[in-house]
């Protein structure tokens, strides 16, 4: 944002030692531009500093399982269901996140197992950790590591998996937006726990991006304030949108507030259950009529957005609400009313 910062300050010294001699002029060319360079405000040195974020969407190519779920359905239903297999390779053909949290027996064995397939394909792996103690306040997503030492514990785990290869990890979704269910002394713990996983991931080469829920959860004062106190600014981002079906257009809006208040970080935004484009939150949890949303790229056309990505697996239950499995469990007729299918049909209402 402040890239032309140096060069104004350059183009006002050039311009103030006309006249001069050549040897003369140097000198005080030289002289100026040092005292220009320390007349810089504090904000503009930080935000020109910012310089140094990489970001690694720009040009990557994103991962496709395939052997993912999707996938596995449809292959499944090919003979006996043809249309509807059709319509479930839409959702298999696209790249989606992995999710990693304490169903992983090791951890570090998973980490370092799948940063080795998809690096293996010239693709850039893209993680979710989920397993913040008291996740989901205790709700359909129930879960997590128990305790403040178990996760520091497995959080490294996590980062010695990477082994300093090049990947993405999108930090605990929803643990700072929906932390008002926590008593103080729970919310500073999340927080420094959350900044702790930033440090660390950092150290093993990974770009972080901290979960800032969505855009009709929490103000966006507020939810800057909270990714501040959890170490955004050691991070190169946060993401908008996990598991919900805001339109892109409200997320952005919503993401650029709150990166003014953030040191201009940037963002990425989920976007494979917003295909009807809704402006309110609604329903999250199941809610039927929905739509996968666009594909994911990494050519957003917007400089604060580094991608958008299909972070929520289409066809995972929110939870047991609206005639859905457990949380995280593959529902197949739910997807198959994203990829397009006719939602009464698909619920026994025809």
């Amino acid at each position: 944002m402040m890239r032309a910062l140096v060069t104004r300050s350059s183009a006002r010294v050039q311009n103030s030692s006309v006249g001069f001699a050549a040897v003369d002029a140097a000198l005080v060319y030289l002289c100026l531009l040092t005292v220009g360079l320390a007349l810089v405000p504090a904000p503009a040195v930080a935000q020109s500093a910012s310089q140094a974020f990489i970001n690694l969407f720009s040009g990557a190519r994103l991962y496709v399982d395939p052997s993912s779920a999707a996938k596995r359905q449809a292959d499944a239903w090919r003979r006996s269901r043809p249309s509807d297999a059709e319509l479930m390779d839409k959702i298999a053909a696209q790249p989606v996140a992995q999710w990693l949290g304490g169903w992983n027996v090791d951890i570090g064995r998973d980490v370092a197992d799948a940063v080795s397939r998809i690096t293996g394909s010239r693709a850039l792996p893209v993680f979710v950790a989920y397993n913040i103690p008291g996740r989901d306040c205790g709700q359909y997503s129930a879960g997590g590591a128990n305790g403040s030492n178990a996760y520091k514990s497995w959080i490294r785990d996590f980062a010695n998996g990477l082994g300093n290869r090049k990947a993405v990890v999108i930090l605990e979704p929803d643990a700072l937006a929906g932390m008002s269910c926590l008593s103080q002394p729970l919310q500073e713990e999340r927080l420094n726990l959350i900044h702790d996983a930033v440090r660390v991931l950092k150290a093993h080469g990974a770009a972080v991006y901290i979960d800032a829920g969505h855009a009709r959860w929490v103000a966006p004062q507020e939810i800057a304030n909270r990714l501040n106190r959890a170490g955004i600014a050691d991070a190169d981002g946060f993401s908008l949108n996990i598991s919900n079906f805001l339109a892109n257009s409200v997320n952005i809006a919503y993401g650029t507030e709150v990166s003014k208040r953030v040191g201009g970080k940037h963002f990425i935004i989920d976007t494979s259950r917003n295909g009807q484009g809704a402006t309110n939150a609604g329903n999250w949890c199941n809610p039927t009529g929905q739509r996968v949303g666009p594909a994911p790229t990494t050519r957003t056309g917007n400089p604060l957005v580094d991608a958008f990505l299909w972070i929520k697996t289409p066809g995972e239950s929110d939870g047991t609400c609206g005639g859905g499995p457990p949380a995280g469990k593959w529902w197949a007729e739910y997807a198959l009313g994203l990829a397009g299918g006719a939602w009464d049909r698909l619920l026994g209402r025809k």
